[in-house]
C-alpha cells in the first residue's frame, strides 16, 4: 500500500509526456485576436464598397450614355450672342437711353481688365486655367471642409457655372447634375478657356438688372469696366454667389464683408501684393444709389428712336444689341433740357400755390415716424432738381422738412414766398402747409432752400440744323416720367403770330414789299362775310397805330396788318403757299383768321418751316437716325443723306432773303428785341407768337446754322395769364438755349441773291423797286373792310360751325 499523503499536501499529476513530431494527436487551436476580426470585417466592407462603386460607376455610365445624346447643341457659344439691349446714342457717342429687360454690355475678354478677372478667379475658381472643367482637387477639398465643419462649401468651377447658367434650370436634382457635368466637359472640349471666361464675365446675373461685370460696373459705380479699382472689382466679384445678399446698394454691410474676404483671397493667390490688399480694404467706395444723373436727358428722343426701331425689327430690337446713333448734339440737348425746365419753373413761381401733394400722419415714435416719411417719399420721388420732402414743422416764417436721405432742411425768408398762401392760418385744409405735408423744395443759386411745386404747364423745345434738317436737340416736355406725351412732335397747337411770316412770304410774290404801307386800323366783318357770327379782331394790346410799313407791322406783330395782307392776296393763295414749307394745308383753312395763326402746327413742324427761311429757301425733312450698328460695331443700316439742291427748293432765294431781313428786324427792334440785345450778335432772326387769350406762347427763330422753336402751354388749353406772351415766356428759353448753342459760332452775313436790290436802305424785288408793286393797303376805305373786299365766298353750311370758332378768335 502507498503511504497516505501528509495533511495539506496537494495531489500533482505526473508531467505530460513530450510530444513527438510523429505524434498522431491533434494540437489545440488558439482563439482569433481582435485585430484579426477587424481585418476580416474591413475586408468585407472593402468588398462591398468596391461592388457599390462599380455599381454606381455602371449606373453613371449608363445614365451618361443615355443623357449625352440629349445634351443641347452648344456650338453657338463659339459665337456668343447674349440678349443685349437696344441703346441710343448722340452724334458724339453719349448714351441717351437703353431698352431691354437686361442691362448688359458684351465685352470681349481682351477688354476685360486683369483686376476684374483676378478678383473673379480668386473667389470663384482659382485653378480655372489648370483643371479640365471639373476641379477634382477642389471637390476633395470642399468635401473635407464640409465634413470638418458640418457645413457646406461649393466646388463649382466657372465652366460648370456657365453650363448651368446658360442651359440648365436652377433645380437641384441628380439628373440635372449629370447634365451639368456632361455640359462642362463638352464646353471644355469645344471652347478655349478665354472663351469660357468671356461668356461667364458677360452672362452672369449680378443684381440691379445688370448682367455681366461691365453692366454691373456702370450700375453700381457709374464707372466703365476698364477703370475699376481693386476694391471695386472685389465688390463686384462678390455678387455672383448671391446678387441680392451681397448687393452693395441694399446690403452694404454684407457686401463689404464679402469684398474684404475676396481682397484677401486675391492676396493669397498672388494676384495683388499685401500693400495693395491693405489699401484696397481701406478704400471708400461711392455706390450709386439713385438714378443715373450723368446721362444726357433725352428721354423723348430715345423713345422716338425706340418706336422707329421697333417698327423695323419687332421684339428683336430689344435683344440684338442694336446701337442707334442719332444726329443729336449732346451739349445742345442738355442745354435745351435745362433751358426749358428753368423757363417753366420761372413761370411756375408766378402762379398761385396749389398746396402739398399729399398729407401723411407722423407717429410720435421716432422709428415709426421715419418709416412713415420713407413710405411717403417713395411714392413721391424727386423730379430732377425738384426734391420731395415731408414737413416736420411749419410756421409763417420757417418750415422744417425731412428728405428721403434723413437730412432735415429749413426754409426761411424769400424761400417761403412761392407758398405764402399755404402758410396762412386762413388757408383751406388742402392748401395749408402743416406737419405731414409732402412738398417740393428747390436749391437756389444762393445755396438756400425754396419751396416750390411740380408745374402743371408744359413746354417743348426743338432745334434743327437748317442746312440738312438733322435734329440737334429735342425736349418734348418738362419731365418724361411725369408726362410721356411728346409735345415737340405730337402737340397740335395754334401757332399764333409765329405763323405770320408765311403770310408775309406769300405777299412778297404778289407785289408787296417791306416798304408797302398798310393801315393798322380796326376791322369788322359781318355775318355775310363770316358765314355766321360777326368777327371783330383786335391787336394784342388793343391799340391801333395807323399806317405803317409792312416791316414795322411784322416787327410789332400787328394783327390788323396781317389780316389786310391776307385779304389782299387771298386766303386760298396763302393756303397753297404755306404748303411749300411743309405745313398740312388742311389744318390751315383758307379763311382770314389764318392770318393770326389759328391753324394747327407742331413745334417740330414749325421749326422745319423756319429752316426754309434760314437756308435760303430749301425745304428740309427733319431726320434723327444716322446709322444702326450691331453689338460689334458693324453698320447694318445707314439711311441715305437727305435730298438737297434745287429739287428741294420751296421758295425763291430772294423771297427767303427779304423775309430774313424782316425777321431780323423783329429781333432787333420788335417784339423779340431782347434776342439781339442779349446774344449781342446781328445774325439772329425770329418771330414771337401768342395766341388768342394767351393759350399758347411761342418763339420761332434761327441763326443760319441752327433753327429752334420753343412753346409753352397747358395740355388742356387754358389761359396762361393776361400778361403772359411768347416774348415773355418762350423767348427767354430760346435765348438761353442759343447762348450755348452759338458759342464759338462766327457771325454770318447772308449773300444778296440775284433779283434783289436795295433802295433807300430797304430791300426790294428788282421789278418792284420803283413803285411797281403794292404801294399801300387799307387806306382808301378808312380802315374798314367791305364784304366785297374778301376774295372768297361764305363757307358752305357743313363747314360753318367749324369755321365759326376760328373767327371768334
Amino acid at each position: 500500500m502507498r503511504d497516505p499523503q501528509p495533511a495539506g499536501a496537494t495531489c500533482r499529476s505526473p508531467p505530460p509526456a513530450k510530444s513527438s513530431a510523429k505524434s498522431d494527436t491533434h494540437p489545440v487551436r488558439a482563439r482569433p485576436t481582435w485585430s484579426r476580426q477587424v481585418l476580416r470585417i474591413s475586408g468585407w466592407l472593402l468588398g462591398l464598397t468596391a461592388a457599390a462603386v462599380a455599381g454606381l460607376a455602371l449606373t453613371i455610365a449608363v445614365a451618361l450614355s443615355a443623357a449625352y445624346p440629349n445634351l443641347p447643341d452648344i456650338s453657338e457659344l463659339a459665337d456668343y450672342r447674349p440678349k443685349l439691349p437696344l441703346r441710343v446714342y448722340s452724334a458724339e457717342g453719349a448714351l441717351l437711353g437703353e431698352f431691354g429687360e437686361e442691362r448688359r454690355n458684351l465685352t470681349p475678354i481682351a477688354e476685360i481688365p486683369k483686376v476684374m478677372k483676378d478678383a473673379v478667379l480668386a473667389v470663384e475658381d482659382a485653378r480655372f486655367f489648370q483643371h479640365g472643367g471639373i476641379d477634382y482637387k477642389g471637390v476633395l477639398r470642399a468635401g473635407l471642409a464640409n465634413v470638418g465643419r458640418l457645413g457646406s462649401q461649393g466646388a463649382s468651377t466657372i465652366t460648370m457655372q456657365v453650363a448651368r447658367n446658360v442651359y440648365l434650370s436652377s433645380e437641384k436634382t441628380f439628373t440635372r447634375k449629370i447634365y451639368e457635368v456632361l455640359l462642362t466637359l463638352k464646353l471644355e472640349n469645344l471652347l478655349t478657356k478665354d472663351q469660357i471666361l468671356e461668356i461667364y464675365m458677360n452672362q452672369i446675373y449680378l443684381g440691379n438688372r445688370a448682367y455681366g461685370f461691365a453692366a454691373a460696373s456702370e450700375a453700381y459705380f457709374g464707372t466703365p469696366l476698364k477703370s475699376l479699382s481693386i476694391a471695386q472689382a472685389a465688390m463686384l466679384a462678390g455678387l455672383p454667389k448671391a446678387p441680392s445678399a451681397y448687393n452693395p446698394i441694399s446690403n452694404p454691410k454684407r457686401a463689404r464683408v464679402r469684398q474684404q474676404y475676396i481682397i484677401e483671397r486675391m492676396r493669397e493667390n498672388g494676384f495683388i501684393t499685401p500693400q495693395q490688399a491693405t489699401e484696397a480694404k481701406q478704400e471708400d467706395l461711392k455706390i450709386r444709389t439713385g438714378p443715373d444723373n450723368t446721362r444726357i436727358h433725352a428721354e423723348y428722343v430715345a423713345e422716338m428712336v425706340r418706336q422707329l426701331i421697333f417698327i423695323q425689327y419687332g421684339n428683336e430690337a430689344y435683344t440684338r444689341g442694336l446701337n442707334v446713333y442719332t444726329s443729336l448734339n449732346a451739349v445742345q440737348q442738355e442745354t435745351a433740357y435745362n433751358a426749358l425746365r428753368r423757363g417753366i419753373m420761372d413761370y411756375e413761381r408766378r402762379q398761385q400755390y396749389r398746396g402739398p401733394e399729399r398729407f401723411v400722419a407722423l407717429p410720435a415714435a421716432q422709428q415709426e415716424m421715419e418709416d412713415a416719411i420713407d413710405d411717403a417719399l417713395a411714392n413721391h420721388p424727386d423730379n430732377g432738381d425738384l426734391l420731395a420732402a415731408v414737413v416736420l414743422a411749419a410756421a409763417p416764417n420757417k418750415i422744417v422738412a425731412a428728405r428721403a436721405t434723413g437730412d432735415q432742411i429749413e426754409i426761411t425768408g424769400d424761400g417761403l414766398k412761392p407758398a405764402q398762401s399755404g402758410l396762412s392760418d386762413k388757408a383751406p385744409p388742402n392748401i395749408r402747409i402743416r406737419p405731414g405735408a409732402v412738398i417740393r423744395v428747390l436749391k437756389t443759386p444762393k445755396n438756400t432752400w425754396e419751396i416750390t411745386q411740380l408745374p402743371e404747364v408744359e413746354g417743348a423745345l426743338v432745334a434743327l440744323d437748317p442746312r440738312n434738317g438733322s435734329i440737334r436737340a429735342l425736349v418734348g416736355g418738362f419731365d418724361f416720367n411725369k408726362n410721356k406725351f411728346n409735345h415737340a412732335t405730337q402737340a397740335w397747337r395754334q401757332p399764333g403770330s409765329s405763323f405770320k411770316p408765311f403770310i408775309y412770304s406769300a405777299a412778297l410774290e404778289k407785289g408787296f414789299t417791306p416798304a408797302t404801307v398798310i393801315n393798322d386800323a380796326p376791322l369788322f366783318f359781318g355775318a355775310g362775310v363770316t358765314g355766321g357770327q360777326p368777327w371783330e379782331p383786335k391787336n394784342y394790346d388793343g391799340k391801333y397805330d395807323g399806317p405803317m410799313s409792312m416791316r414795322t407791322g411784322l416787327a410789332k406783330s400787328k394783327n390788323m396788318v396781317s389780316i389786310r395782307i391776307l385779304q389782299a392776296i387771298g386766303p386760298k393763295t396763302a393756303q397753297d403757299w404755306v404748303g411749300r414749307f411743309g405745313f398740312d394745308v388742311e389744318k390751315h383753312p383758307a379763311y382770314l383768321p389764318m392770318a393770326l395763326g389759328t391753324g394747327s402746327v407742331t413745334p417740330l413742324q414749325l421749326a422745319s418751316a423756319y429752316c426754309v427761311f434760314a437756308n435760303g429757301g430749301y425745304r428740309v425733312n427733319p431726320w434723327l437716325i444716322t446709322k444702326v450698328t450691331d453689338h460689334k460695331g458693324r453698320v447694318i443700316s445707314e439711311p441715305p443723306p437727305p435730298v438737297s439742291g434745287e429739287q428741294s427748293r420751296a421758295i425763291a432765294a430772294r423771297n427767303a432773303f427779304v423775309m430774313d431781313s424782316l425777321l431780323q428786324e423783329v429781333t432787333r427792334s420788335g417784339t423779340a428785341a431782347k434776342a439781339q440785345a442779349t446774344l449781342k450778335r446781328p445774325d439772329i432772326y425770329g418771330k414771337t407768337g401768342t395766341t388768342n387769350d394767351s393759350v399758347d406762347a411761342w418763339f420761332a427763330g434761327f441763326q443760319p446754322t441752327i433753327a429752334a422753336v420753343t412753346w409753352i402751354g397747358y395740355d388742356t388749353p387754358r389761359n396762361l395769364g393776361s400778361r403772359e406772351t411768347g416774348g415773355g415766356l418762350s423767348l427767354p428759353i430760346w435765348i438761353s438755349f442759343m447762348e450755348r448753342a452759338l458759342r464759338g459760332v462766327p457771325v454770318q452775313e447772308p449773300d444778296v441773291p440775284a433779283g434783289v436790290v436795295n433802295v433807300g436802305g430797304e430791300w426790294f424785288y428788282e421789278e418792284y423797286a420803283h413803285n411797281a408793286g403794292v404801294a399801300s393797303v387799307g387806306l382808301e376805305a378808312g380802315g374798314v373792310a367791305a364784304p366785297a373786299a374778301v376774295p372768297q365766298a361764305p363757307p358752305p353750311s357743313e363747314e360753318r360751325n367749324r369755321i365759326l370758332d376760328l373767327f371768334r378768335h
